[in-house]
């Protein structure tokens, strides 16, 4: 059965919805709302506050952290100055994808590292041999996800300057009022935005403090419908939706490399051995040969084909009030050449957005596709374009400070 997370006590009377879902083993919320607008709005257009709690969280800490690190993420976390964050993936030894998430510099010898699957059996025996030691945070450590054009207003009143003019990807520690807490400038909806690591303990009050900071900044809480459309404007990946873990897929044609995934950009192939190097150097010479076997991509779905279809029923066309994570097949010229994972309506954008996994030769951006889609319980195909993500990338969301692309901007 689900737990409380920290925050709770503050979350649960504010739901008036009452949805919730499980998350990691915790209580979620969907939307605080009947309906998700307001929430995407306040991501998109002020500020929103999120309890992300359920991500797993480890400490890593020693000699050798770092080495750790580095042989078991595809990155070489020792390049990672104190203060740096970095995004990146970790595989098996045939360079499959077990997971994705964060790695946060907190001091010369310690780092803290996100997940979206429990992972400490797994990282334990990856570290026999090393000067390190592990922790699971994921219970004492609650975080908050305080996100849009301006939340750098409202950390500014809740923990001064220095937290609030961070860089892109960069972490500090810093106190609101009594309290101690880690501020990262990292986030999952693709805009503005950091993230707030305190004591489990203080979580409550923590959500006070933020709550009276960001009284003028139209702040409010959000659910996790909210924060599933803004990912996918963002064109960010959800473990166990758009790519199934290594350990978790039963058939090998389940699995995915960070290449696949678009995330070779996070593979440091000319460094020292971890875990799957081997392997990704072979794909990554085949890849150079023009041998790929799959890719993710961005989809726009042709809306006035969605429209004319659902005339041909007299029926008028409904946009989705959540975003929907379901395996939907995509066509080339008939034939399925691969599948849409997740997907949402854009009310920013004003398009329907996917994210999808195809043949590689059919991954270039312009490539026209095929989406199935139902209407009135038949099924029908719709055009759909390969387009470059992010969808959505405001220029706010790596501004420094004093940019011109400030709060609002």
């Amino acid at each position: 059965m689900p737990v409380e997370s920290p925050f709770h006590p503050r979350t649960a009377p504010l739901c008036e919805s009452y949805r919730w879902k499980e998350w990691a083993g915790r209580h979620a919320v969907c939307s605080f709302g009947t309906t998700v607008d307001p929430e995407y709005l306040a991501l998109r257009h002020a500020c929103g506050l999120i309890d992300v709690s359920p991500l797993f969280k480890y400490e890593v800490k020693g000699p050798d952290a770092a080495a750790l690190l580095s042989w078991i993420w595809t990155r070489d976390v020792t390049r990672l100055a104190v203060g740096a964050v970095a995004y990146g993936c970790w595989c098996d030894e045939d360079g499959k994808v077990i997971d994705d998430g964060t790695v946060a510099r907190l001091g010369p010898e310690r780092y803290r590292m996100t997940a979206a699957e429990p992972s400490l059996r797994w990282l334990s025996r990856q570290a026999r041999g090393f000067d390190a030691t592990l922790r699971d945070e994921s219970e004492s450590v609650a975080a908050l996800a305080l996100q849009g054009p301006t939340s750098r207003g409202v950390l500014r009143e809740l923990c001064g300057s220095e937290a609030a003019d961070l860089e892109f990807f960069r972490g500090t520690r810093a106190r609101a009022g009594g309290l101690e807490l880690d501020v990262t400038r990292t986030g999952y909806t693709g805009d503005l935005g950091f993230e707030l690591w305190v004591d489990a303990t203080d979580a409550v009050e923590l959500w006070d403090a933020a709550v009276a900071a960001g009284a003028d900044h139209g702040l409010a809480p959000v659910g996790l419908d909210a924060l599933d459309i803004t990912r996918l404007e963002a064109g960010f990946l959800l473990a166990g939706v758009d790519y199934i873990g290594a350990r978790d897929a039963i058939i090998p044609s389940q699995t995915s490399t960070p290449f696949e995934l678009g995330l070779g950009w996070a593979v440091h192939l000319e460094r020292g051995p971890f875990v799957g190097r081997d392997a990704l150097r072979r794909e990554a010479r085949g890849r150079s040969r023009g041998r790929s076997r799959q890719a993710l991509v961005g989809l726009v779905a042709d809306w006035e084909a969605i429209e004319e279809l659902h005339e041909r029923h007299s029926l008028p066309p409904s946009l989705p009030t959540r975003a929907w994570r379901e395996s939907v097949p995509v066509y080339a010229a008939g034939r399925q050449v691969g599948r849409a994972t997740s997907g949402t309506w854009s009310p920013t954008l004003k398009q329907n957005l996917a994210l999808a996994t195809v043949e590689a030769g059919r991954s270039a951006v312009g490539t026209r596709l095929e989406l199935e889609t139902t209407v009135a319980y038949e099924r029908h195909t719709v055009p759909a374009t390969v387009v470059e993500r992010p969808f959505f990338d405001p220029p706010r969301k790596k501004a420094s400070s004093g940019a011109a692309a400030e709060e609002g901007a």
